[in-house]
C-alpha cells in the first residue's frame, strides 16, 4: 500500500517539469521533451511515478504547446512571412501551396511538422485541435510507454525506425491501447440476457 501511495503521489516537480518540458517541444522550441517522458516512462516501470499520470501530463503539455504554437503561426507567423521585405512573392507563393496542402492534408501534416507551420498556412482551428489533440496522444504513448516497456533504448528504437516506422509503431500503440480499455470496460459491464 505504501509503493501504491508514493507511485500516485509522486512529487508534484516531477510532473510540472514533464509537462513544461512537453509545452516547450510542442510550440516549436527544441526542447528536452522526449528526454523528459523517456525519463519519466522510465522511473514509472520502476513505481516511481504512476504511468497514466505520466502520459496524461505529457499528452495535456504537448496538447496545450501545439495549441500555443498554432496561434503564434496564425497571428505573428503568417504576418512575417507574407510581411514586405526579401523574396516577398516567394515567400507569398509558398504560404498559397502550404495552404492547399494543409486544406488536404492538414491532419496528416499534424503528425509530421511543427504546429506552428499549422498556424502559418491558416489549418482551421477546429481541425488542428483534433488533429494536434491525437498526435500529443500518440507521442505521449509511444514515448511514455515505450520507456515504461523497453527503457531508456525506446529512443535508440525510434531513431533506428525512422520517421515513418515510429508513427506506424505510435499508431500500433494507441490502436493497443484502445483495445485494450475496450475490452477491460466490457468486462466491466457484463451482458443481461
Amino acid at each position: 500500500m505504501a509503493l501504491l501511495h508514493h507511485a500516485v503521489h509522486a512529487p508534484r516537480g516531477d510532473y510540472v517539469g514533464l509537462g513544461v518540458a512537453a509545452f516547450l517541444s510542442w510550440v516549436g522550441i527544441p526542447g528536452p521533451g522526449e528526454a523528459a517522458l523517456v525519463t519519466a516512462g522510465t522511473l514509472a516501470a520502476k513505481g516511481q511515478l504512476h504511468l497514466l499520470t505520466v502520459v496524461g501530463v505529457a499528452w495535456l503539455g504537448a496538447h496545450l504547446g501545439g495549441l500555443a504554437g498554432w496561434f503564434v503561426g496564425h497571428h505573428a507567423g503568417h504576418a512575417v512571412a507574407s510581411g514586405p521585405g526579401p523574396l516577398q512573392r516567394a515567400r507569398i507563393r509558398a504560404l498559397d501551396h502550404g495552404r492547399r496542402f494543409y486544406h488536404r492534408y492538414g491532419v496528416l501534416a499534424v503528425f509530421f511538422t511543427p504546429s506552428w507551420i499549422a498556424g502559418i498556412n491558416r489549418m482551421p482551428a477546429r481541425r488542428f485541435f483534433v488533429a494536434n489533440a491525437l498526435a500529443a496522444l500518440a507521442w505521449a504513448l509511444l514515448w511514455g510507454l515505450g520507456a515504461a516497456l523497453v527503457g531508456p533504448s525506446i529512443a535508440d528504437f525510434a531513431g533506428d525506425l525512422g520517421l515513418v516506422g515510429t508513427i506506424a509503431v505510435a499508431v500500433l500503440t494507441v490502436v493497443a491501447v484502445v483495445a485494450a480499455l475496450r475490452r477491460r470496460g466490457s468486462h466491466s459491464h457484463p451482458r443481461s440476457d
